[in-house]
């Protein structure tokens, strides 16, 4: 579960991690009073979106920015006046931000933050995070922060450093002293820099995190390291032991389809095809997007019913794929081991009755009493094109959408 830099914000102050003072505003009559607050100068204004990128992002009026009348560029601005607190954060407010992580359509922007301004000396990213090759934590930390680490990664792989954390006895101070080291942080800064990784630890452990992220991780003027920004992200797998957690979750920075097959436990992403597929394993359901890509047309979705597909789940499955206008076709890819063909095609059959599906169906069913399934398909009198392996099913959806039958 993802959370907003101003929740996770609030989060490390519990654990004494620096970060700058702020104020958070969801209507832009209290950007004045929220601004003076702050003591004036200079305050910078945050867009509040589960989205990297935000500073080159640009503000539309609507969500589509084909359509929609360009309002703002940067969707984190420096207002040095209460006027420009107030023009910035209006002009963000209410509006959508597009960047390169919002997948060419805007993300509507609820709130905004304010921040004091920081005096900052030099930038660096540190984020914390599993890597499951080592079955470990891992810190990653370079001295370009302020980057797109993928983009650090691609053009000065050496700039990156990994230091692995033994989860059994946490990140260690020779550990903390090593990273600010390596950064080339300042003598002056090594007490307080170290305290401040050792918190930053505590609250990474202490929240059952799977990725904290600091970028960029700043030293000011005065020696000090603070955190300028911060991505969090709670392990669902761990939510039942924070319970408060949950009343930090943003459900209208979710996609809708994706919240109501969370309902059903269903595991789906929304993407931006035409495909839409129901696919029983995550293995066999990245193939068959894969497939589909080779045949020409494009998946809509990554959706895995799992091993108990029933005329339950598939009509549920049916629900949201067909929730997706862009969906032209169904692809439902079903390998029948735990669960026997024949029972998942009358699942078909009947979840086919219950919702109107108003676009090509291809069913390919493989495994136990497969010769059956497809027996049965055959004569449920329903307009179901039966395929008989993957590459055959994944041409016989792309056929479907280029003729339009």
């Amino acid at each position: 579960m993802k959370i907003h830099e101003y929740q996770a914000k609030e989060l490390l102050r519990r654990y004494g991690v620096a970060v700058p003072d702020g104020r958070v505003a969801d209507n832009a009559a209290d950007l004045g009073r929220l601004y003076d607050e702050l003591g004036g100068g200079i305050v910078a204004v945050k867009s509040q979106i589960h989205a990297g990128g935000r500073g080159k992002g640009i503000a539309y009026d609507g969500e589509d920015p084909k359509t929609a009348k360009k309002i703002q560029e940067g969707g984190v601005k420096v207002a040095r006046s209460a006027d420009e607190a107030k023009t910035y954060g209006s002009n963000l407010i209410g509006k959508y931000l597009v960047t390169h992580q919002t997948g060419g359509v805007g993300k509507k922007v609820q709130k905004v933050y304010l921040e004091k301004g920081t005096d900052i000396a030099r930038e660096f990213y540190l984020s914390i995070l599993v890597d499951r090759a080592v079955s470990k934590p891992i810190i990653m930390y370079s001295t370009e922060g302020g980057m797109d680490i993928e983009e650090v990664a691609a053009k000065t792989p050496d700039k990156i450093f990994r230091l692995e954390v033994e989860p059994a006895i946490g990140l260690q101070p020779w550990q903390a002293r090593e990273i600010l080291f390596n950064l080339g942080a300042p003598q002056e800064s090594m007490k307080q820099g170290a305290d401040f990784l050792l918190k930053l630890w505590s609250a990474y452990y202490g929240e059952d995190s799977a990725m904290l992220e600091v970028n960029p991780l700043v030293l000011t003027k005065t020696n000090q390291i603070m955190a300028l920004d911060c991505k969090f992200t709670f392990d669902d797998n761990a939510m039942y032991r924070h319970p408060d957690a949950a009343k930090l979750h943003d459900a209208s920075e979710e996609d809708p389809l994706e919240l109501k097959a969370a309902e059903f436990n269903l595991n789906y992403v929304r993407l931006d095809g035409n495909v839409g597929c129901m696919v029983n394993g995550a293995g066999l359901a990245m193939a068959t997007m894969d497939i589909i890509k080779l045949a020409g047309e494009f998946p809509a979705n990554f959706l895995d019913v799992g091993g108990g597909a029933n005329a339950t789940t598939v009509a549920n499955g049916f629900r949201i794929i067909l929730g997706d206008p862009n969906v032209k076709a169904i692809f439902i890819n079903v390998f029948g081991g735990i669960v026997q063909c024949d029972r998942v095609a009358n699942g078909i059959i009947q979840a086919a009755k219950d919702v109107n599906i108003h676009v090509p169906l291809v069913v390919r069913l493989k495994g136990t009493n497969a010769d059956i399934a497809k027996d049965i398909l055959a004569k449920s009198g329903l307009k179901i094109l039966v395929a008989d392996e993957l590459k055959d099913g994944a041409e016989k959806v792309a056929e479907a959408i280029r003729s339009g039958k």
